[in-house]
């Protein structure tokens, strides 16, 4: 019989996940995680990223991921490669990347990394044209919290690309930064992508393209962990705002305002909730390429080549270790 052989960090075993779970709900802020876990959940998502992601909706969005990877392929020498999708999703753009150095007759391995066993699977799939079944290491973590993400991973001894692709929004960035630092070889490729607020207005850019997020399917994806977990859609409203952090970054913020008051059975506790509280639902930060830079450097992290889509509201960044990191 066929099957997957899926490496479970310790970081989504239960008693972890249950954890997290409860603390996102006594904090009214929802770890992005718990949007994606669910077979249910992902297939929203992917549906989803099909109707609004400019990645497949924008051809010229698609040529900058081409234009990337080629660049990216160019700068590695060596024959073996190892690529590493943290965050990968459904694995499409890690599937055009392995593609590409296929065709350039690498030899290859390929680890899929998400919080989410559905999504992590689809990656592998998409990857398994390219790469042999036992040279593809899929791993279940959550990468906010796993302790060691290079032991899990090991060392092939290949040259290594990682990608980051759609990722950089949802996290704050220096969590998410000093991680990639720390897992980051000096010889590796780093590729990450974010989206951007257009034009030269930071927040008149982030504000226009708040329609990407306040829509039917994203409000039925989130949504559906909150129905899930035992609230109904008449308890409360979505609402979809722009905000600015302490840093001066803006974020596009989804939040569940009650309007009576409600309490839920979770993992055997209950947690109750006020007529008139918050529940902050989702977040996704909109960059310029002048924050991507000053972020990346603070962690020793530098982009030496970029590229944005005919919008400016995408855009891929290749990028290396910094010396003294």
């Amino acid at each position: 019989m066929s099957g997957a052989h899926v490496f479970i960090d310790r970081s989504q075993f239960p008693e972890n996940v249950r954890r997290d779970l409860l603390e996102s709900l006594r904090m009214r802020a929802i770890n992005h995680k718990f949007h994606y876990e669910s077979y249910k959940q992902a297939a929203k998502w992917l549906a989803l990223h099909e109707e609004h992601s400019p990645a497949r909706t924008d051809a010229s969005c698609a040529r900058i991921y081409v234009e990337a990877f080629a660049a990216a392929a160019s700068a590695l020498s060596a024959s073996r490669v190892h690529v590493i999708g943290l965050g990968c999703g459904g694995g499409q753009k890690e599937g055009r990347l392995l593609q590409l150095l296929h065709e350039q007759h690498r030899e290859l391995t390929y680890a899929p990394c998400d919080v989410s066993l559905p999504l992590v699977l689809a990656a592998r799939e998409a990857g398994l044209p390219f790469v042999g079944e036992g040279q593809c290491s899929a791993v279940v973590c959550d990468f906010a919290t796993i302790k060691d993400f290079a032991v899990t991973l090991g060392d092939s001894g290949a040259s290594r690309v990682v990608t980051l692709f759609g990722i950089i929004p949802n996290f704050e960035p220096s969590l998410l930064l000093s991680q990639i630092s720390r897992l980051l070889h000096a010889t590796d490729l780093f590729l990450f992508s974010a989206n951007l607020a257009p034009g030269d207005d930071y927040a008149a850019g982030a504000r226009a393209v708040l329609p990407q997020y306040d829509n039917e399917l994203t409000r039925d994806w989130l949504m559906t962990l909150l129905l899930d977990l035992g609230f109904e859609r008449d308890n409360g409203e979505m609402t979809f705002t722009v905000e600015t952090d302490v840093r001066g970054l803006h974020r596009i913020v989804s939040r569940f305002e009650l309007k009576q008051s409600r309490d839920i059975r979770v993992f055997g506790e209950t947690v109750s909730f006020r007529a008139g509280e918050r529940i902050r639902l989702f977040f996704s930060y909109r960059h310029t390429r002048q924050t991507l830079r000053a972020l990346a450097s603070e962690h020793g992290i530098e982009i030496i080549h970029e590229w944005l889509n005919d919008s400016n509201e995408e855009g891929v960044f290749l990028c290396c270790k910094t010396a003294q990191a």
